[in-house]
């Protein structure tokens, strides 16, 4: 009966992608096959794919164990024991075939007899050794990572970072997407959505492939991106990058703070406002802000109901008008506080709510003092936070004021930002229209945030009193 052989051929690394070097492996083992008389059962290949790693799935490999499994073969051919496997443990199991079945290996270099105990010792000494020099480079290559992080130096291994080159030059036009997304995402525009603008917009991505939620986030999380050298998932501190950020410190720490608030955390998919004055507009009745109610209308319960679409319409008219005016870089005068403090302010209030809860699981304080100092610390976070939001709408409004011209730029933002710029200029009070009547623009008040006829600055807290505001319908 005529041995059926098998063709195994592999290489770690193809740089090409011309499959160059198992299409020789391939040739080398016909020629074999063919000298010995052989049937050829099926060539398995795996090219480009490293067998040092034992977590790296190799499917030709796979295919081929089932393949055997089933009895479809009688011998393999390979170019050299390593080609075939890296691992003493993966060695064992052929070895065991070999024993049990009577598997004969045959190698471009010569017989691979594993029936016997010389072909094994010779098989295994050569694992080992191979091994060995696995492990030997790993070493070198971890030292000389490490070395370079700590030097600054640009990171050498790993796919390309869209921004810049495989050398860490910028691509302008990349640069500007990433700008892009830290942008939209600090102002309060949401992974998906950014995905979804950036598909819309013809923004093509590093592969051309579609912008997928979890490449936006990739981006956002990339300390690289301020210039800042990390090592195993770390950043080190003090270590001067050797490249140049595409965003300043201050954003990429605003965009993780955002990211890394516990509240966002616990859920699997953070959630964004369908409409854009749900929880944003006010209502001109009771000072509570109103709800979507329905697909059609904004409504506060017993006080106002009115037809979304000509809400958001007459809203989005006067506020790009009041963007367009001459005088609209002065919206910019009140900025936001510095957000670093703001944070580490947050996390430490956060660091001193768990620490109590530690201290009421193990007994040390009662259930009264322990709801007493939780609600203090609580009600601190809640103005930090909103203190730390605030700089959402700064941050949207002043990439906003920067386009030649503002008033498009805001129409053609996504509706997180467009929410955050209008919350950073004004807030909407919405009034009973007369039933029967078209719209009248007097039943929406829109109130420009200012000072108080005092000269207090005005509150940005859940209720407010009209008395408060200085009214400015007119852009």
């Amino acid at each position: 009966m005529t041995t059926r052989a098998a063709i195994y051929t592999r290489i770690s690394l193809d740089a090409a992608g011309h499959s160059l070097g198992v299409k020789r492996q391939e040739e080398d083992a016909r020629a074999i096959i063919t000298a010995r008389g052989w049937d050829v059962a099926g060539v398995w290949s795996d090219n480009s794919v490293t067998a040092s790693d034992s977590n790296v799935r190799r499917p030709g490999y796979d295919s081929l164990l089932n393949a055997y499994d089933a009895g479809l073969f009688d011998a393999l051919v390979c170019w050299d024991l390593d080609r075939l496997t890296r691992q003493p443990r993966q060695l064992e199991d052929w070895i065991d075939r070999a024993e049990t079945r009577g598997l004969a290996i045959v190698t471009s270099n010569g017989e691979a007899d594993l029936t016997t105990d010389g072909g094994r010792m010779y098989a295994r000494i050569k694992a080992a050794v191979a091994r060995g020099e696995i492990e030997r480079k790993s070493a070198r290559q971890k030292r000389a990572e490490i070395q370079r992080a700590n030097a600054g130096i640009w990171r050498r291994k790993g796919p390309r970072p869209t921004g810049y080159t495989q050398g860490g030059d910028i691509i302008p036009e990349e640069a500007d997407v990433v700008r892009r997304i830290f942008r939209e995402f600090i102002a309060g525009e949401t992974v998906t959505g950014i995905a979804r603008r950036l598909d819309r917009d013809g923004v093509p991505t590093r592969g051309a492939k579609a912008w997928h939620p979890a490449s936006v986030r990739s981006i956002l999380v990339n300390p690289l991106y301020a210039a800042r050298v990390s090592l195993h998932g770390q950043v080190l501190d003090g270590v001067e990058a050797q490249w140049e950020p595409l965003i300043d410190g201050g954003d990429f720490d605003r965009a993780s703070a955002i990211i890394n608030a516990p509240e966002r955390r616990a859920r699997s998919v953070p959630v964004a406002r369908r409409y854009q004055g749900s929880g944003l507009y006010i209502c001109g009745e009771c000072g509570y802000r109103v709800a979507s109610r329905s697909s059609r209308s904004y409504q506060c319960k017993g006080h106002v109901s009115r037809l979304r679409t000509v809400i958001d319409e007459y809203v989005n008219e006067v506020i790009a008008a009041r963007l367009r005016r001459a005088d609209a870089a002065d919206l910019l005068a009140d900025a936001a506080p510095d957000v670093a403090p703001l944070i580490a302010e947050s996390t430490r209030i956060r660091g001193r709510i768990a620490a109590v809860d530690e201290e009421y699981m193990a007994d040390e304080i009662d259930g009264r003092l322990h709801r007493a100092k939780v609600e203090r610390l609580r009600a601190q976070l809640a103005e930090v936070e909103e203190r730390i939001g605030g700089t959402k709408s700064t941050a949207a409004l002043s990439a906003t004021l920067a386009d030649p011209d503002p008033g498009q730029a805001f129409l053609d933002s996504g509706l997180m930002m467009r929410r955050a710029i209008i919350d950073a200029l004004a807030e909407v009070r919405l009034l009973k229209n007369v039933k029967g009547k078209h719209f009248e623009p007097d039943t929406v008040q829109i109130w420009w945030r200012g000072s108080s006829p005092d000269g207090a600055p005005l509150p940005r807290s859940r209720r407010r009193r009209s008395a408060d505001w200085r009214p400015a319908r007119t852009p």
